[in-house]
């Protein structure tokens, strides 16, 4: 790794990417375009599975990051959040997984010292996306039988640890944990990279970020989002934060909590909003930087970026915003 993150957040708020997902649903994919030449046979329809398209249409990934990176974000996620193999289980792709987040930080990593190279002053960072899997370990989903799992802490680990290996030999600079419905699975999924890590004697930095589900702030599982904290701080991560959910505005009095609360930087990445009744999301770029100001006239955030239904026009407004401001540490 170059330029070393955590010295320049110390001087700097920096800014996330925002929404892969909805930026993939611009480009009108059909079926033939997940499936490539690779999986041009595959027994099951793999429309939709977007990590996958780090194989199969790696230019749409790598046009994607570089519109973010020209946008003005520093750091790029991987597209690989639901590169496991827990969730790609649902598309019969076990075997693809460490190929799929391999790819998806090679690509990430390629557009990121491009843009490094136009502007040294300027280095972009890869952040190895780890999303939450399809699956708790810590809640049952059969109400007539509450002690039941569909997965084991053990499973997750083994899991986690070849989404991990491959993320950092495809060139990941930091690991996001993000999207956490549940701490246990966010557990494993610290421990996995501490036992990668321990392995390849790499000491990559971790952002840790939860989703909370409703008003109480509280995340799937239950926890509150001082106990979430309180849960994983022990792998001394370089942020814990907050994205996705319920939007910027409502997330204002939990990331002061992380903040009074915790013992490392913070980060959020916050929808456009809520889901409007066809799903999509309407807050515009302005009005979404409107609302993540207050985040940073309180000094609440180290890294600020966007999750479902950001764009690259989101992005520029919030880093445009931050480009204004020092962190308060």
């Amino acid at each position: 790794m170059g330029a070393d993150i955590s010295e320049i957040l110390k001087t700097k708020i920096l800014v996330l990417d925002g929404a892969m997902g909805t930026m993939i649903q611009r480009y009108g994919l059909s079926e033939e375009d997940y499936r490539g030449e690779r999986f041009k046979d595959h027994a099951s329809s793999l429309k939709g599975n977007n990590d996958l398209l780090s194989i199969t249409r790696p230019d749409v990934i790598k046009e994607i990051h570089a519109e973010y990176f020209a946008a003005g974000a520093d750091i790029a996620e991987t597209n690989s959040f639901g590169g496991t193999t827990v969730a790609q289980a649902d598309y019969g792709l076990e075997d693809a997984v460490y190929d799929i987040n391999y790819q998806s930080a090679k690509i990430a990593r390629e557009v990121a010292d491009e843009f490094t190279a136009k502007e040294p002053n300027k280095p972009r960072f890869v952040a190895g996306s780890m999303g939450p899997t399809t699956k708790l370990s810590s809640m049952s989903p059969d109400v007539n039988d509450p002690g039941f799992r569909s997965i084991t802490f053990n499973q997750l680990v083994t899991a986690f640890k070849t989404q991990a290996e491959a993320l950092i030999e495809g060139g990941a600079d930091l690991l996001l944990v993000e999207t956490i419905t549940d701490t246990l699975n966010a557990k494993a999924t610290l421990f996995a990279i501490d036992e990668v890590q321990n392995e390849k004697g790499t000491n990559l930095p971790i952002m840790i970020s939860g989703t909370i589900t409703d008003a109480s702030g509280r995340i799937l599982s239950g926890q509150d989002t001082e106990a979430f904290v309180v849960a994983v701080e022990h792998s001394k991560p370089l942020t814990i934060g907050l994205n996705c959910a319920l939007g910027a505005e409502a997330l204002r009095p939990y990331l002061k909590i992380i903040n009074d609360k915790g013992n490392c930087m913070v980060s959020a990445h916050p929808n456009a909003g809520l889901p409007n009744e066809m799903g999509e999301y309407d807050e515009s770029p302005e009005f979404m930087a409107e609302q993540i100001k207050v985040f940073l006239d309180e000094g609440l955030v180290n890294i600020i970026g966007g999750c479902c239904g950001t764009t690259p026009e989101h992005i520029k407004a919030i880093a445009d915003l931050a480009s204004n401001y020092s962190p308060q540490n």
